[in-house]
């Protein structure tokens, strides 16, 4: 358990030190052998002092066992004995490379990350883990492995998902948090933020699944073209009948619909014929 400590100012301890070293050299010119004990005592103290810049923590050991953590930046004195290590609490971030990994369905995908983690806990991440900053990488690939393999890329394969990685970005990007933070608790870091940075389709995969996108696309948009060519053919059909300027036999009225069909749908401009006899030519 972090235990956070105040140690003494260390500008009384410069002081006092100043001070023996003065009064030795007044006692070694004296011939006063207690001048030597002096200085050895005043340098023996100097290992001591060390300084605590904003958003820095030190932690103190004495002979292997935990004193606390010095977090109020300042400039301090401690017992010399004391081994001190220093921890950076920034708020620090790094983008991981895209991993291919196995989405729902057992598509290879790629997924960036981008992680956002301070120490908080300066315990656990001294003492806990090895290397809390390498920890910290490790998980995250994990924690992205392990979130990908929840959910498909998208819902061409699994209709009934309705979160999926490509369309449900605010769900994925909590569900990667959250597996962050659990996984990172254990070293005292604490998580600000984590999202995805990068997604996409495995290079082995990438170009069938852009066809297979393509195709799914045209079919969705040739069906809405064909069911507004065939509304306008009924308006059409009505408004003759109406307004009585023809009657169309149903021969005749296959044959227009027909053309018209093939007019509206039809992805390149038509060619007009022009009938110079009798509409039965």
């Amino acid at each position: 358990m972090e235990k956070i400590t105040k140690p003494s100012s260390g500008y009384i301890m410069v002081f006092l030190v100043l001070l023996g070293i003065i009064g030795s050299a007044f006692l070694l010119s004296a011939g006063a052998l207690v001048g030597g004990i002096l200085l050895f005592l005043a340098i023996a103290c100097s290992p001591g002092f060390f300084i605590v810049e904003p958003n820095k923590a030190m932690v103190l050991l004495l002979f292997g066992k935990y004193e606390g953590t010095v977090k109020e930046n300042g400039f301090y004195w401690v017992n010399p004995f004391m081994t001190k290590k220093k921890i950076s609490l920034r708020v620090r971030n790094f983008e991981n490379k895209p991993l291919k990994v196995n989405d729902k369905i057992g598509n290879p995908v790629m997924v960036g990350t981008i992680v956002v983690w301070q120490v908080e806990d300066t315990f656990k991440a001294t003492f806990d883990v090895e290397d809390y900053e390498n920890f910290v990488h490790l998980q995250s690939d994990a924690a992205v492995r392990k979130m990908a393999g929840l959910y498909p890329y998208d819902n061409f394969e699994d209709e009934e998902a309705e979160i999926t990685l490509r369309s449900g970005v605010e769900e994925v990007n909590h569900s990667l948090e959250a597996e962050i933070i659990d996984r990172l608790n254990h070293a005292g870091i604490k998580v600000i933020e984590a999202r995805i940075s990068h997604l996409a389709y495995s290079s082995e995969i990438a170009s069938a699944m852009l066809q297979r996108q393509q195709a799914t696309a045209i079919v969705a948009a040739r069906q809405k073209i064909v069911e507004g060519a065939v509304g306008m053919v009924e308006m059409a059909l009505a408004d003759l009948k109406m307004k009585d300027i023809i009657e169309f036999d149903e021969e005749k009225k296959a044959a227009m619909v027909s053309n018209l069909m093939v007019v509206l749908c039809s992805d390149r401009s038509a060619s007009p014929v022009l009938n110079v006899g009798t509409l039965n030519q």
